[in-house]
Protein backbone atom coordinates (compact mmCIF):
# COMPACT_ATOMS: atom_id res chain seq x y z
CA UNK A 1 0.00 0.00 0.00
CA UNK A 2 1.22 3.58 -1.27
CA UNK A 3 2.02 5.66 2.25
CA UNK A 4 0.12 8.56 0.95
CA UNK A 5 -2.67 9.32 3.79
CA UNK A 6 -3.61 12.28 4.40
CA UNK A 7 -4.06 12.87 8.51
CA UNK A 8 -6.20 14.96 9.61
CA UNK A 9 -6.23 17.86 12.55
CA UNK A 10 -7.26 15.06 14.58
CA UNK A 11 -4.49 12.81 13.97
CA UNK A 12 -6.86 10.36 12.07
CA UNK A 13 -5.90 8.67 8.27
CA UNK A 14 -7.94 9.49 5.66
CA UNK A 15 -8.11 9.25 1.84
CA UNK A 16 -5.74 11.59 -0.08
CA UNK A 17 -8.20 13.86 -1.54
CA UNK A 18 -9.89 14.93 1.53
CA UNK A 19 -6.55 17.56 2.27
CA UNK A 20 -6.97 18.51 -1.13
CA UNK A 21 -8.79 21.26 -0.05
CA UNK A 22 -10.08 22.57 4.14
CA UNK A 23 -13.77 21.82 2.83
CA UNK A 24 -13.29 18.26 1.80
CA UNK A 25 -12.55 17.30 5.27
CA UNK A 26 -16.13 17.54 6.14
CA UNK A 27 -17.36 16.16 3.05
CA UNK A 28 -15.11 13.32 3.11
CA UNK A 29 -15.98 12.20 6.65
CA UNK A 30 -19.65 12.66 6.94
CA UNK A 31 -20.76 12.62 3.42
CA UNK A 32 -18.86 10.52 0.69
CA UNK A 33 -19.40 6.68 0.56
CA UNK A 34 -22.40 6.51 2.97
CA UNK A 35 -25.46 4.66 1.52
CA UNK A 36 -28.29 6.92 0.63
CA UNK A 37 -31.41 5.94 -0.28
CA UNK A 38 -33.08 9.80 -0.62
CA UNK A 39 -34.58 10.37 -3.78
CA UNK A 40 -33.80 14.11 -3.59
CA UNK A 41 -30.23 13.40 -2.40
CA UNK A 42 -29.49 11.33 -4.97
CA UNK A 43 -31.23 13.27 -7.92
CA UNK A 44 -28.84 16.19 -6.28
CA UNK A 45 -25.44 14.16 -6.85
CA UNK A 46 -26.77 13.31 -10.24
CA UNK A 47 -27.23 16.80 -11.09
CA UNK A 48 -24.17 18.41 -8.98
CA UNK A 49 -22.08 15.87 -11.41
CA UNK A 50 -24.18 17.06 -14.31
CA UNK A 51 -22.54 20.37 -13.98
CA UNK A 52 -18.72 19.50 -13.12
CA UNK A 53 -18.65 17.98 -16.65
CA UNK A 54 -15.39 19.78 -17.52
CA UNK A 55 -15.06 21.80 -14.40
CA UNK A 56 -13.45 20.59 -10.58
CA UNK A 57 -15.36 19.00 -7.95
CA UNK A 58 -14.30 22.09 -5.13
CA UNK A 59 -16.04 24.41 -8.13
CA UNK A 60 -19.43 23.31 -7.59
CA UNK A 61 -19.14 21.91 -4.10
CA UNK A 62 -18.46 25.65 -3.29
CA UNK A 63 -21.71 26.33 -5.16
CA UNK A 64 -23.58 23.42 -4.12
CA UNK A 65 -26.01 26.29 -1.63
CA UNK A 66 -26.77 27.72 -4.86
CA UNK A 67 -27.39 25.47 -6.91
CA UNK A 68 -30.07 23.96 -3.80
CA UNK A 69 -31.59 27.21 -4.04
CA UNK A 70 -31.79 27.19 -7.79
CA UNK A 71 -33.51 24.61 -8.17
CA UNK A 72 -35.46 24.28 -4.98
CA UNK A 73 -33.66 22.22 -2.75
CA UNK A 74 -33.22 19.20 -5.90
CA UNK A 75 -37.34 18.76 -5.52
CA UNK A 76 -37.67 16.27 -8.65
CA UNK A 77 -41.49 17.31 -9.48
CA UNK A 78 -40.44 20.98 -8.99
CA UNK A 79 -37.48 20.91 -11.22
CA UNK A 80 -39.50 18.66 -13.85
CA UNK A 81 -42.22 21.60 -14.12
CA UNK A 82 -39.38 24.18 -14.94
CA UNK A 83 -39.74 26.22 -18.21
CA UNK A 84 -38.65 28.43 -20.85
CA UNK A 85 -38.70 31.06 -18.14
CA UNK A 86 -36.88 29.08 -15.66
CA UNK A 87 -34.38 28.55 -17.76
CA UNK A 88 -33.64 31.75 -18.68
CA UNK A 89 -33.71 32.79 -14.98
CA UNK A 90 -31.12 29.99 -14.10
CA UNK A 91 -28.74 31.31 -17.27
CA UNK A 92 -28.87 34.82 -15.12
CA UNK A 93 -28.20 34.02 -11.60
CA UNK A 94 -24.12 34.17 -11.27
CA UNK A 95 -24.19 32.28 -8.15
CA UNK A 96 -24.13 28.70 -10.44
CA UNK A 97 -22.40 27.43 -13.18
CA UNK A 98 -24.79 29.57 -16.04
CA UNK A 99 -24.22 26.45 -18.99
CA UNK A 100 -27.55 26.36 -20.43
CA UNK A 101 -27.07 22.85 -21.97
CA UNK A 102 -26.10 21.71 -17.86
CA UNK A 103 -29.22 23.54 -17.00
CA UNK A 104 -31.59 21.88 -19.67
CA UNK A 105 -29.85 18.42 -19.24
CA UNK A 106 -31.07 18.80 -15.23
CA UNK A 107 -34.67 19.84 -15.83
CA UNK A 108 -34.85 17.13 -18.44
CA UNK A 109 -33.42 14.02 -16.07
CA UNK A 110 -35.92 15.51 -13.34
CA UNK A 111 -38.80 14.46 -15.58
CA UNK A 112 -36.96 11.61 -16.30
CA UNK A 113 -36.25 10.44 -12.78
CA UNK A 114 -40.11 11.26 -12.46
CA UNK A 115 -41.33 8.25 -14.82
CA UNK A 116 -38.30 6.52 -12.76
CA UNK A 117 -40.36 7.00 -9.83
CA UNK A 118 -43.32 6.12 -11.33
CA UNK A 119 -42.64 2.66 -12.72
CA UNK A 120 -40.19 1.32 -10.28
CA UNK A 121 -41.72 3.52 -7.23
CA UNK A 122 -38.35 5.17 -6.34
CA UNK A 123 -35.25 6.41 -8.01
CA UNK A 124 -33.18 4.66 -5.27
CA UNK A 125 -35.18 1.57 -6.65
CA UNK A 126 -33.79 2.16 -9.33
CA UNK A 127 -29.91 3.23 -9.05
CA UNK A 128 -29.37 0.76 -6.27
CA UNK A 129 -29.78 -2.38 -8.69
CA UNK A 130 -26.71 -1.51 -10.21
CA UNK A 131 -24.55 -2.12 -6.81
CA UNK A 132 -22.05 -3.88 -7.87
CA UNK A 133 -21.34 -8.01 -6.17
CA UNK A 134 -18.96 -7.95 -3.32
CA UNK A 135 -16.80 -10.34 -5.74
CA UNK A 136 -16.38 -8.36 -7.85
CA UNK A 137 -14.44 -5.29 -6.40
CA UNK A 138 -10.99 -5.41 -5.84
CA UNK A 139 -9.04 -7.24 -2.77
CA UNK A 140 -7.70 -4.02 -1.42
CA UNK A 141 -8.06 -0.28 -1.69
CA UNK A 142 -5.04 1.50 -1.90
CA UNK A 143 -4.52 4.81 -3.18
CA UNK A 144 -3.41 3.55 -6.37
CA UNK A 145 -6.30 1.40 -7.02
CA UNK A 146 -8.48 3.77 -6.01
CA UNK A 147 -7.01 6.67 -8.58
CA UNK A 148 -8.02 3.99 -11.54
CA UNK A 149 -11.00 3.38 -10.46
CA UNK A 150 -13.02 5.94 -13.16
CA UNK A 151 -15.87 3.37 -14.17
CA UNK A 152 -16.98 -0.09 -13.61
CA UNK A 153 -19.24 -2.66 -15.59
CA UNK A 154 -21.92 -1.17 -13.59
CA UNK A 155 -21.45 2.11 -13.80
CA UNK A 156 -21.20 1.63 -17.69
CA UNK A 157 -24.29 -0.15 -17.91
CA UNK A 158 -26.18 2.13 -15.37
CA UNK A 159 -25.26 5.56 -17.72
CA UNK A 160 -26.31 3.25 -21.00
CA UNK A 161 -29.77 2.17 -19.39
CA UNK A 162 -30.31 6.12 -18.45
CA UNK A 163 -29.27 7.39 -21.55
CA UNK A 164 -31.49 4.64 -23.15
CA UNK A 165 -34.41 6.20 -21.23
CA UNK A 166 -33.53 9.64 -22.31
CA UNK A 167 -31.34 10.92 -19.21
CA UNK A 168 -28.95 13.30 -20.80
CA UNK A 169 -24.79 14.32 -19.59
CA UNK A 170 -24.60 10.90 -17.26
CA UNK A 171 -21.81 9.27 -18.69
CA UNK A 172 -20.12 5.90 -17.08
CA UNK A 173 -17.12 8.11 -15.54
CA UNK A 174 -20.22 10.48 -14.32
CA UNK A 175 -22.41 7.34 -13.02
CA UNK A 176 -19.10 6.05 -11.08
CA UNK A 177 -18.63 9.54 -9.46
CA UNK A 178 -21.93 8.86 -8.28
CA UNK A 179 -21.54 5.55 -7.06
CA UNK A 180 -18.72 6.10 -5.18
CA UNK A 181 -20.74 8.99 -3.34
CA UNK A 182 -23.76 7.71 -2.60
CA UNK A 183 -22.41 4.46 -1.07
CA UNK A 184 -23.21 1.98 -3.98
CA UNK A 185 -19.41 1.25 -3.65
CA UNK A 186 -16.58 1.81 -0.44
CA UNK A 187 -14.30 3.56 -2.35
CA UNK A 188 -12.22 4.56 0.82
CA UNK A 189 -8.70 3.35 1.11
CA UNK A 190 -7.73 0.72 3.40
CA UNK A 191 -6.02 3.33 5.80
CA UNK A 192 -8.65 5.74 5.61
CA UNK A 193 -10.38 5.86 9.24
CA UNK A 194 -13.85 5.96 7.46
CA UNK A 195 -13.81 2.80 5.41
CA UNK A 196 -14.42 0.78 8.54
CA UNK A 197 -17.68 3.24 9.15
CA UNK A 198 -19.19 2.90 5.62
CA UNK A 199 -18.68 -1.02 5.59
CA UNK A 200 -21.09 -0.70 9.07
CA UNK A 201 -23.29 1.71 7.27
CA UNK A 202 -23.39 -0.85 4.56
CA UNK A 203 -24.33 -3.52 6.53
CA UNK A 204 -27.00 -2.17 8.24
CA UNK A 205 -28.32 -0.34 5.26
CA UNK A 206 -31.90 -1.21 3.99
CA UNK A 207 -31.76 -1.80 -0.31
CA UNK A 208 -34.54 -0.14 -1.45
CA UNK A 209 -36.63 -2.07 -3.59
Amino acid sequence: MTSEAFVGPDGARRCWWAGSAPEFLDYHDREWGYPVADDRRLFEKIALETFQSGLSWRTIYNKREAFRRAFCDFDIARVAEFGAEDVERLLGDASIVRNRAKIEATINNAARAGELIEEVGSLAAFVWRYEPASTSRPERMTHDVVRQLTTSPESVQLAKDLKKRGWRFFGPTTAYAFMQAMGLVNDHTEDCFCRTKIQVARRAFQRPG
